[in-house]
């Protein structure tokens, strides 16, 4: 018997996923006839209403001689979240179909359950075309190249690391304080220094940590947003890296840091640093007072999660929204240096009024300026500060952090059901705006995450303190084997729907649990080169293979060790297979796809294809996309 509904399939649900608002979506279900249903009926609720609402659905005849269809269309004229479900009139009284788990879909039940997200998103929500087909490339600046520049530095409050390959300093200081005052001394002029190098790999973007004048080595406690780090060189250097990557098709996105600043900054000033009478802390008429938030002045002021180094920001505030998303803000100022757009740290703690202006500032400075947001869960549905966010329904971000997909891939290569990680990846395609999918910032490793070779290989980190961490290196056998599932995972990365992000060292087989571990410095002329080929190999694949860019989503197989799915456009398809077990795997590719093209070392012989254990496969084909579709 065929399932009641399934959200995912175009049989039950045209068109499938988030949908602009006024589009008329046509729903089916399929009922067992011996449940004699007299009426049927579409419940759905706005997601900001209290009541739900009630639409017939009409008898449409038989499926087979066990199941009858009935069929009905709604229209979602407002942004935002509607929730969904069925309810049935039938001899037995009210039945509801609700979802189950992702391997049942849906049920018939005698009470209702859990609904259906529908997302409604702003009609004509567009998001910037150039980084469809490319890939991002994530750099902690103090970590990824020195260029042998001295700088005059006129601060002595830092300790120099010149051994470019040690662990960052890890240990607490005589006041049991870590102050992450160790720099490598990476810079803005090392960046442009290797741009040949990123070009080689098929990079289109650079994201760039915060490089604003700070105090940290990761710098995300803001000292001065409009001038760059001195350590990192000057704002002429952030200027020249950003023309010389243009020559090379490289976009620069700078790192935006808007709910908090430095204590140690010249709009706080707590150490004095700018002058006895210049800051909120030191000076209540200070033209930065109102930028913060004072239970008791001068000393008891709200912090990012506690940290006292890091005085929140009230991003309301007429003076501070002026200062960074104004006519000559932060944010325009160096998007006129050459930036394209920006990163925005922990997002879901900004508020949506702030959000929505710095995004006009962004598109008025350059329509296709880019807006990506630091979101750890789904962002279509979260909530933050008691309401539903906004983030993707075509009035603020362009984009996000897709740690749903990291999760899903590496929890893949670690051993979890293949079904769970195809569902984990349906429900971000089923619930994100298509504008949005098609840029989604696809990472396996960040400045805030281990590193991905140690997630799939090393030993789960289970609370361990950064003393064990710090001794902690991969054996032969455990790195040989996660390169493989790297490689793996990385294909994934790359063939997935989004814009896949590399974080720097990634590529050449960096290992490290977290913070400072997972911030080494680049490993140049250690480099795993077979690793880096790979990387090269898909880069290229990217900008040859056009579903890569825009094109649908189609699953094929989720058993166990083995995933498979199909990426299409009109012009041509890619099957790309994925084996994390121990052993080959020999099976008939779809159909259409036995005399595709293989690539990148697949193996495809006499019509089959061979998946060697911990590796993946990859067929071009210009199949017919009803064959793809059917799946």
């Amino acid at each position: 018997m065929p399932v009641p509904f399934d959200s995912q399939k175009i049989y039950y649900r045209t068109p499938f996923g988030a949908v602009e608002e006024g589009t008329t979506i046509h729903l089916r279900i399929l009922l067992p006839r011996d449940l004699h249903t007299q009426r049927a009926d579409l419940a759905v609720k706005y997601d900001y209403d209290y009541n739900w609402e009630y639409f017939g659905f009409f008898w449409c005849g038989t499926f087979d001689d066990a199941t009858e269809i009935w069929e009905a269309d709604f229209t979602p004229n407002k942004i935002g979240l509607y929730w969904y479900g069925f309810k049935l009139q039938t001899k037995y009284g009210l039945r509801y179909i609700v979802p189950s788990d992702p391997y049942n879909i849906s049920t018939i039940e005698t009470s209702p359950g859990r609904s259906w997200q529908l997302t409604c998103y702003k009609k004509g929500f567009t998001t910037p075309k150039w980084p469809v087909g490319g890939v991002m490339y994530q750099i902690l600046p103090d970590r990824f190249n020195f260029s042998g520049e001295e700088k005059n530095l006129t601060r002595t409050d830092f300790q120099r690391n010149t051994d470019w390959y040690a662990l960052p300093q890890w240990w607490p200081n005589e006041n049991g304080e870590i102050t992450n005052s160790d720099f490598f001394m990476g810079d803005l002029k090392g960046i442009t220094q290797k741009l040949d190098y990123l070009e080689e790999l098929g990079v289109s973007c650079i994201y760039l940590n915060p490089i604003s004048e700070a105090y940290s080595n990761h710098r995300y406690d803001t000292g001065d947003y409009s001038k760059v780090d001195p350590i990192l060189g000057t704002n002429e250097d952030f200027i020249n890296l950003c023309a010389e990557a243009k020559k090379r098709g490289i976009h620069v996105i700078n790192d935006g840091v808007y709910s908090h600043t430095g204590s140690d900054s010249k709009y706080f000033n707590r150490n004095g640093r700018y002058g006895e009478h210049t800051g909120a802390y030191r000076d209540q008429n200070s033209p930065y007072y109102s930028w913060y938030k004072f239970n008791n002045w001068p000393n008891d002021y709200h912090s990012w999660w506690g940290f006292y180094t890091l005085p929140e920001v009230n991003e309301t505030d007429p003076k501070f929204n002026e200062y960074i998303n104004g006519k000559d803000g932060i944010v325009r100022t160096y998007m006129r240096y050459g930036n394209s757009g920006w990163r925005l740290d922990v997002a879901d703690e900004l508020p949506d009024e702030f959000m929505e202006n710095l995004r006009k500032a962004v598109k008025e400075e350059d329509p296709e300026g880019f807006i990506v947001g630091e979101v750890w869960e789904d962002a279509s549905n979260k909530e933050s500060y008691g309401a539903r966010r906004r983030f993707l329904l075509g009035e603020e971000l362009d984009s996000v952090m897709n740690y749903v997909f990291r999760n899903a891939i590496l929890d893949f290569c670690r051993g979890a059901d293949a079904k769970y990680v195809m569902n984990q990846i349906m429900s971000v395609i089923e619930n994100y705006p298509r504008p949005v999918i098609r840029v989604l910032m696809n990472s396996l490793s960040t400045h805030d995450t281990e590193r991905a070779l140690t997630v799939i290989a090393g030993e789960p980190l289970n609370g361990r303190d950064r003393q064990w961490q710090a001794n902690q290196k991969l054996s032969y056998d455990q790195r040989k084997r996660g390169i493989a599932l790297l490689k793996l995972a990385v294909g994934m990365q790359y063939t997935l729907p989004g814009f896949p992000c590399v974080y720097y060292g990634d590529e050449a087989g960096l290992e490290g649990y977290r913070d400072p571990f997972n911030r080494c410095c680049y490993p140049w002329g250690r480099e795993d080169k077979e690793l880096i080929e790979w990387h090269k190999a898909l880069g290229n694949l990217r900008k040859s293979c056009s579903p890569l860019w825009d094109g649908d989503f189609v699953k094929v197989t989720a058993d166990k060790n083995f995933l498979s799915y199909i990426r299409l456009d009109s012009k041509s398809s890619l099957y790309c297979a994925f084996n994390a077990s121990n052993e080959e795997r020999i099976l008939d590719p779809p159909p259409g796809y036995a005399d595709g093209t293989p690539i990148l070392d697949t193996k495809l012989e006499n019509g089959k294809l061979t998946i060697p254990p911990l590796s993946c496969a990859f067929i071009i084909n210009e199949t017919d996309r009803r064959l793809s579709l059917a799946y």
